[in-house]
């Protein structure tokens, strides 16, 4: 066997250390500290959530210092604690009107996923139809939502359908656009592959391209998620069902007009908080469908 003579610092001298082919250098095992190990739980608060939640504790108590000292009206510019207080006197029509919206956002979003991912598919068979109708599909988005929705209210009548419409509208493009992205950034080789294979171009579409194109179909989600919200909330200012059955935009437009203004905080936090909500949703669900492959879950 072959023998090697080197030095601590790797220049060949006599007296040094014998190694053979065989042996490799290994750095001495370190031990790890209780609770540092970067999967503990400790280690993820302190990265994670520690840094976000201080800063939002100084601005919340900066705020409620601000405006004590101030002396300003709540009616003008509500404290926190005004903000605490109200959600807690209307707490059931405030919980009422986050579950109507919640049920609008959530239904639009749905048939935003459905139809964007099938009209992205269509799309991606052919490049002539992807040419003919795509720019249709962008002026659709242009459009302003407030200027659609009149006339959304005129076709499916005041309430759960137009809003949900509205949600929908709002939501859809992104998803279509991201999953088309993704569709047609399928790499060559592979698509050559399978036509060498003789695959058909649904077995192409549904084997190789539609799992190549799961991230950017993922990140689209996470974008409309929280775009269905705001459209929910859209839609009730226009189209809103009214009385105790009124969703967040109802709440919203009552609260300005009695001039109830920490209530109308508290309404828009709670919208706020559902989007946030939602997004974590969708987040983790990209995250366990793409942590064993995909670079963008496995990196976080």
């Amino acid at each position: 066997m072959e023998k090697l003579v080197v030095s601590v610092n790797g220049i060949p001298e006599q007296g040094g250390v014998e190694m053979t082919s065989a042996q490799t250098l290994e750095p001495a095992p370190q031990k790890r500290k209780a609770g540092a190990s970067s999967g503990s739980p400790l280690r993820k608060f302190a990265i994670h959530i520690a840094p976000p939640l201080i800063v939002l504790i100084l601005f919340l108590g900066f705020w409620e210092l601000a405006i004590r000292l101030a002396d300003v009206k709540p009616y003008l510019f509500p404290k926190p604690s005004d903000i605490v207080k109200a959600a807690a006197e209307n707490g059931h029509n405030l919980l009422v009107s986050v579950r109507t919206t919640i049920a609008e956002a959530v239904l639009g979003f749905a048939f935003s996923v459905i139809l964007g991912v099938a009209f992205a598919i269509v799309l991606a068979l052919s490049k002539t139809v992807e040419r003919s109708v795509y720019p249709y599909a962008i002026i659709l988005q242009t459009i302003p939502i407030v200027a659609v929705a009149p006339i959304i209210v005129i076709w499916f009548g005041a309430g759960m359908n137009a809003i949900v419409m509205i949600a929908f509208l709002i939501a859809f493009f992104p998803i279509l656009s991201n999953t088309l992205i993704g569709l047609n950034s399928t790499e060559a080789n592979m698509k050559n592959l399978f036509y060498l294979y003789n695959a058909t171009k649904w077995q192409t579409i549904w084997k190789l391209r539609i799992p190549a194109a799961l991230p950017y179909m993922l990140a689209g989600m996470k974008i409309s998620c929280s775009l269905s919200v705001v459209g929910a909330i859209v839609g009730e200012y226009i189209a809103g069902i009214g009385g105790l059955q009124g969703g967040l935009g109802y709440a919203i437009t009552v609260a300005s007009t009695r001039l109830q203004t920490a209530y109308l905080f508290a309404c828009g936090l709670s919208a706020a908080v559902m989007g946030i909500v939602f997004f974590l949703l969708i987040n983790a669900l990209s995250n366990r469908l793409l942590r064993s492959w995909h670079d963008s879950a496995i990196n976080g």
